[in-house]
């Protein structure tokens, strides 16, 4: 070898060193999530007929498998890539054993833990992103009406802030199942459990998931699909970028068995009959795909609990102007959540708080009618915005019980953006 060669080597090894050092530096390679989740708790708990029963999953529109069937984790994997889903799957053993593949998005740790386990969960995790690049160790955490003693903190609120600070997550999860009885509402409650995950996941920088139910249990009624749609886009308005069934397959023994869920009811029986909530997830779960690209792309600026009757002010920094009561209608309350979007526009999502009438407000933004464009659930495409009673004065929109909409609207106080018909 020449002195040159020698040199020129010599400078390649320096080279390679800085890079091994700076990427060390960096930290190991973290979970970045590609696509607005529409998942489930309970997969099928069976070992018969599992590609069938993973087809239906796939039909229904789900992009996520919390859990695995059988206990054949690689069998598992490969029937998720198959049929085009990701998956959680359980965290066994020492992390560099630990099972991977394509569809592998990371390792469940724990359920609803107590503040005393967050540093275990950390070291946990942290040893998953060094063996495991890109992959994650899932944590889901109380809702807020957990009790002290469980959370082992004072406050639902220092909870969450020691978890975030101490554990590092790469996405913030936590159940909570709002009580919807003909006696008894807890949804503001629901509302406060999102807002303070919004507020943590954003300081943070990372995404936020949640568990609704969509099954009868305890004193929880069988929802309806109004009641369904509402925990859904009433998450997705907070700025959520999962949303979780509990349950996909119903828990429990079946059969006249002695299950901790008796009454059934989830999408499918414990015997693995779909149930008339199977087909209410396939249409609310299609529309979540083709809004998922766009509500992938949105920062949530802020969240609005309004009325037609008195909601000038509370709109306030938010792209609405008002929301009217049409002559002879009831009163209509409402959910509005402000994002901003990564190309600079701006979005709203205006949920129908009640779930069990539907809404027909006269919609005033704070940009012309002919500059506001809609995200259509059945394409995933913006167009612009349609007036659903051009006979009336302004501009009236529909919702549906329980049910939302996505709208895009020009960057604040710049020239409008327009964009050709069918471009997001």
């Amino acid at each position: 070898m020449t002195p040159a060669a020698r040199r020129s080597g010599a400078m390649l090894a320096a080279l390679l060193l800085l890079g091994a050092a700076g990427a060390a530096a960096a930290g190991p390679v973290r979970f970045v999530q590609d696509r607005f989740v529409v998942g489930l708790w309970v997969p099928p708990a069976t070992q018969e007929n599992l590609d069938a029963r993973y087809r239906e999953i796939a039909e229904a529109n789900f992009t996520l498998v919390v859990g695995q069937s059988g206990t054949n984790t690689a069998a598992h994997l490969k029937r998720c890539k198959r049929f085009g889903l990701k998956t959680l799957i359980p965290a066994h053993g020492p992390a560099e054993k630990l099972p991977d593949g394509p569809a592998c998005w990371g390792y469940l740790l724990r359920d609803e833990p107590g503040a005393g386990a967050f540093a275990e969960l950390a070291r946990r995790a942290e040893e998953i992103r060094a063996r495991r690049p890109g992959r994650f160790g899932y944590v889901n955490l109380f809702p807020n009406y957990a009790p002290p003693g469980a959370l082992g903190t004072p406050t639902y609120e220092e909870h969450v802030a020691r978890f975030v600070r101490e554990v590092k997550p790469e996405v913030l999860s936590m159940d909570h199942y709002p009580l919807m009885r003909p006696e008894g509402d807890t949804r503001d409650q629901y509302c406060a459990n999102l807002e303070c995950f919004r507020r943590h996941s954003l300081a943070a920088g990372i995404p936020f998931w949640n568990y609704f139910y969509s099954m009868p249990f305890n004193d929880r009624l069988d929802p309806t699909e109004a009641q369904i749609r509402w925990q859904i886009f009433t998450a997705a308005a907070y700025g959520a970028r999962g949303v979780l069934y509990f349950c996909y397959w119903t828990p429990g023994l079946g059969a006249a068995g002695a299950g901790e869920f008796p009454k059934g009811g989830a999408l499918l029986t414990a015997e693995g009959r779909k149930t008339r909530h199977y087909e209410e997830a396939r249409r609310i779960n299609a529309e979540l795909k083709n809004l998922g690209p766009t509500l992938m792309q949105l920062t949530s600026t802020g969240v609005y609990r309004v009325t037609t009757e008195t909601n000038a002010p509370a709109l306030a920094g938010s792209p609405l102007r008002q929301l009217a009561r049409v002559g002879g209608d009831p009163a209509g309350h409402f959910i509005v959540g402000a994002f901003a979007h990564a190309d600079g526009r701006r979005a709203v999502l205006i949920v129908n708080h009640d779930y069990r009438y539907t809404a027909w407000p006269t919609v005033r933004f704070d940009a012309a009618a002919e500059d506001v464009w809609e995200v259509s659930k059945t394409t995933g495409r913006a167009a612009p915005v349609e007036d659903d009673s051009p006979e009336l004065k302004g501009l009236q929109l529909s919702f549906g019980a329980g049910d939302a909409r996505l709208f895009l609207l020009p960057p604040a106080e710049r020239t409008p953006l327009r964009l050709p018909r069918g471009r997001e």
